[in-house]
Formats: structure tokens, sequence, C-alpha cells
């Protein structure tokens, strides 16, 4: 788990990679929620909130473009 203040002190590139770490690992559980019973229902929560405090951060510097997005228009 990273916290706000570790996520502050890293480049834009490296907060897009946890967030793209944290939305992987969160399909994997929502997939393995549906197909068994989850050992820690409590780690979908912590990455979600993970999810969050990088598009906080990368909204409030300005940077925000989704991890699957990258350098493609997303709008037309």
């Amino acid at each position: 788990m990273t916290k706000t203040s570790e996520l502050r002190d890293m480049a834009d590139e490296q907060i897009r990679l946890v967030w793209k770490d944290a939305a992987e690992t969160l399909f994997r559980l929502r997939v393995q929620a549906q197909t068994e019973k989850l050992a820690a229902p409590s780690e979908m929560r912590k990455h979600r909130k993970t999810i969050a405090r990088c598009q906080t951060i990368l909204n409030q510097r300005g940077s925000l473009v989704p991890p699957a997005a990258g350098a493609g228009g997303a709008g037309a």
C-alpha cells in the first residue's frame, strides 16, 4: 500500500505505474471474487483507494490521463 506522501514524491510516470498495477490487481480480485471466496476482501478496498489517490494527485497536477489511454485521444 502506498501512502499519499509517498505518491506525492513520485514523478507522474511512476504514479501512473502504481495506478496501472493497482487497477490490474483489482481486476484480478474482482474475477476471483466471482469465481471463489476471497481470502482478504479488504484488499479490494485498499486497491480502490490507491487508484483514487493516484487519480487525485495527477488531477491536482493537471496531468490526469488514464494509464490505458496513453497518448491516444479519448474525446473527439
